[in-house]
């Protein structure tokens, strides 16, 4: 999102990268730790992968400003404390909240989130999207993250390096991503 799609008037802090990866049984979160206002790093090593829920069974990563998403991580443990841990059930629930609730639907942020069973996509269309092939990424450098991995995939058995490598392609192109890689593994 450009400074001048903020529909606030207030400066953007800008992107991030966030990938997930399906492989075998395994199934990684990574992301960078840059937080970006305009053209100035303001953090380098945020935390914006981490675990939630019981036991942290669930890993979610975040791409958009960091308030919303703190908000929805919130959101998200209270679902799935309310559906007994699981993870569609709770993700289907937090999106129909996002798209209508008059307060929710103002929050710009995606989500990738994963347990042992599950890898999603979550927006505030109200949209839960399972990755084709197990591989997808969110953020300004999303795109670059998710070409590399699935073309590393083609090759490579291990989740991690998947995502690291494909982090290390979305740091060099995209300025709005760093090299600080937070990775977590269901």
């Amino acid at each position: 999102m450009s400074e001048q799609d903020n529909r606030h008037g207030l400066t953007q802090w800008h992107g991030t990268t966030i990938i997930g990866v399906r492989k075998g049984d395994r199934i990684v979160v990574a992301g960078d730790g840059q937080v970006s206002m305009g053209n100035t790093v303001m953090k380098p090593n945020a935390r914006k992968v981490r675990r939630i829920g019981e036991g942290g069974k669930v890993v979610a990563g975040f791409a958009g400003a960091t308030a919303d998403a703190f908000t929805l991580f919130e959101r998200l443990e209270k679902k799935l404390e309310q559906y007994s841990g699981q993870l569609l059930r709770a993700a289907v629930e937090l999106t129909k909240d996002w798209r209508t609730d008059k307060y929710l639907r103002n929050l710009e942020a995606l989500m990738i989130v994963a347990d042992k069973e599950n890898l999603l996509v979550l927006t505030g269309n109200g949209d839960v999207l399972e990755p084709e092939g197990g591989i997808t990424a969110i953020g300004s450098g999303g795109n670059y993250a998710l070409a590399a991995a699935k073309a590393i995939a083609e090759y490579e058995d291990d989740p991690e390096v998947i995502a690291r490598k494909a982090m290390k392609v979305a740091a060099d192109i995209c300025v709005f991503t760093n090299g600080n890689v937070t990775l977590e593994e269901v």
